[in-house]
């Protein structure tokens, strides 16, 4: 199954709005490392936020991270793979940065993963980030399906309204942690909602 998720990833095409990280092999790869990883530490809890940035996950591959995250953090993830990850650009994200400062405790970090998966950018624009549009958020359903079938999370949450919502609606019956984006002055409520999720 995970090998499908990773082949799915990879066919799906870019466009003049959307940018896919995963069709670089080095990029791809990161994330089946990352997600081998998960699977022997997984904590069964499921992460999601909105869509990668350009500065992070379109450069990583890997949810929630950036190049500066990778070579700097100090939790075991990166002890056991940091090396093998390859990048083509090292690049800090602000979120990422709040994220892995709140990981390098070295509590057990959920199963990352975002409602978009691919790069969502202004017409043209790679260096820009925007909202997923409808039509990609009910598409990235589809790859949370097969991500949530491999792992087979017990506890559901989100970072933001937009993995909240997408969670809500996958998942009716089951109650959805919501947790405060740390943009925009939201840092302090970021780490109270983490302390929840935990």
């Amino acid at each position: 199954m995970l090998n499908k998720l990773l082949q799915s990833l990879r066919e799906r095409p870019s466009s003049s709005v959307v940018f896919n990280q995963y069709r670089d092999e080095n990029v791809l790869n990161n994330l089946k490392m990352y997600l081998h990883y998960l699977l022997k530490h997984n904590n069964d809890i499921l992460f999601v936020g909105e869509a990668p940035g350009y500065r992070g996950c379109r450069l990583t591959g890997i949810p929630f991270t950036s190049g500066a995250v990778i070579r700097t953090a100090r939790h075991d993830i990166f002890k056991q793979i940091g090396d093998q990850i390859k990048l083509a650009h090292v690049d800090a994200e602000a979120t990422a940065s709040v994220v892995w400062e709140y990981f390098d405790t070295n509590r057990p970090i959920p199963i990352l993963w975002n409602s978009f998966p691919f790069h969502p950018h202004a017409e043209g624009d790679q260096d820009s980030n925007r909202k997923p549009y409808r039509a990609e958020i009910e598409e990235g359903k589809h790859y949370l399906l097969m991500l949530c079938q491999i792992f087979k999370p017990k506890k559901l949450c989100s970072l933001g309204r937009v993995g909240h919502d997408v969670l809500s609606e996958i998942f009716p019956d089951n109650d959805v942690i919501y947790v405060r984006h740390p943009a925009r002055g939201g840092k302090h409520r970021f780490l109270d909602g983490m302390k929840t999720m935990y």
